[in-house]
C-alpha cells in the first residue's frame, strides 16, 4: 500500500471512530433518569408490582430506576426538624429527587386520599431548603381494588405538587380500577395489554414532557 493510500485509510478510520463517539455522545447525553416512588410500603402491593412493569413499557432512552425509601422516615415533627436537623433518609431521598429527570409516584389510595407514609415523606421534603420537587417534572400513576383506580389519591397528589412547583403531565392520566385481575397470581405481573398500552403512552408522553420543560429541577 502506498503512503497516500495508507494516509487516506487512516484518515478514513479517524473519521469514523470521530463520528461512532459523536453517536454515543448523543445517544448518552439523551437518556433520561427518571425515580419511581412507590406510595405503598406493602412488599405484595399492586403499585410496587405496577413500578415494577415500568422499564419493561419505557421509551427508548428513558432509564427507571426506585427512588430510596421513605420507610425509616420518622413521623415529621418540627421540632426534630429544629434540634436535630433532617434525617439522613430524608437527605438522601432528596438527593435522589433532585439528582433525577423526572418523577413517577406509583400509589394508593387510602381513605379517599394519600397514604400517610408518603404524606409523611412528602411532608419532610418539602421542609428542605433546597426544594428537590421545584422545577421537576411529575408523572402519577394508581392502582386499586376499587373500580375508580385511585383516582381520588392522584388530585390530592397534584394539589402538593402544585404548591411546591413541581410541573405535572396532564394526561394522558393512569387509573387503574380493577387491579387485582390485571396481575399475574403468581409471578405479579402486569398482563393486561390495555393497561400496559395505556402506560407506553404515559411513558411516552412524559419523554416528550421532560424534553419540552428541561430535565433537572
Amino acid at each position: 500500500m502506498s503512503k497516500v493510500a495508507l494516509a487516506e485509510a487512516i484518515d478514513i478510520i479517524l473519521c469514523y471512530n470521530q463520528q461512532r463517539d459523536s453517536q454515543h455522545h448523543i445517544r448518552k447525553a439523551s437518556m433520561t433518569n427518571v425515580i419511581c416512588i412507590c406510595g405503598s410500603l406493602r412488599k405484595g402491593s399492586y403499585n410496587r408490582m405496577v413500578m415494577k412493569a415500568l422499564p419493561g413499557l419505557a421509551p427508548a432512552g428513558m432509564s427507571l430506576t426506585e427512588a430510596p425509601s421513605f420507610a425509616e422516615f420518622p413521623l415529621y415533627n418540627a421540632d426534630v426538624q429544629n434540634s436535630t436537623g433532617f434525617p439522613a433518609t430524608v437527605r438522601t431521598m432528596a438527593d435522589a429527587i433532585r439528582a433525577a429527570d423526572g418523577v413517577i409516584f406509583c400509589t394508593p389510595e387510602y381513605n379517599f386520599s394519600l397514604p400517610g407514609g408518603l404524606k409523611n415523606a412528602i411532608d419532610w421534603l418539602s421542609r428542605l431548603p433546597d426544594q428537590p420537587f421545584a422545577g421537576k417534572s411529575i408523572a402519577i400513576q394508581s392502582a386499586s381494588p376499587g373500580p375508580l383506580g385511585g383516582g381520588r389519591v392522584q388530585y390530592d397528589l397534584r394539589r402538593a405538587m402544585v404548591f411546591l412547583d413541581a410541573l405535572t403531565l396532564n394526561k394522558p392520566e393512569i387509573f387503574i380500577g380493577s387491579c387485582a385481575s390485571k396481575f399475574d397470581a403468581n409471578s405479579g405481573d402486569l398482563k393486561d395489554e390495555t393497561t400496559r398500552n395505556f402506560i407506553k403512552q404515559q411513558l411516552e408522553a412524559f419523554a416528550k414532557f421532560l424534553a419540552r420543560h428541561g430535565t433537572k429541577g
